[in-house]
C-alpha cells in the first residue's frame, strides 16, 4: 500500500474515531454542538454507561 493511501486511511479512521468518541463520551444534550436536542444522547445512552461514561 502506498504511503499516500495509508495516510488517507489513517486520517479517515482518526476522524471517525473522534466522532464516535464525541457522540458517546462527550455529547450531553445541554452542551451539545447540536443545541438542546437530546436524540443523540438518548440513542447512545446505554452505550455510555456500558463504556463507563457518566451522564447523570
Amino acid at each position: 500500500m502506498p504511503v499516500s493511501k495509508a495516510v488517507l486511511w489513517l486520517a479517515g479512521t482518526t476522524i471517525l474515531a473522534l466522532a464516535v468518541y464525541y457522540f458517546i463520551g462527550v455529547d450531553q444534550g445541554a452542551v451539545s454542538v447540536f443545541g438542546r436536542d437530546m436524540h443523540i444522547h438518548e440513542f447512545v445512552h446505554d452505550a455510555r454507561h456500558f463504556l463507563g461514561f457518566p451522564c447523570h
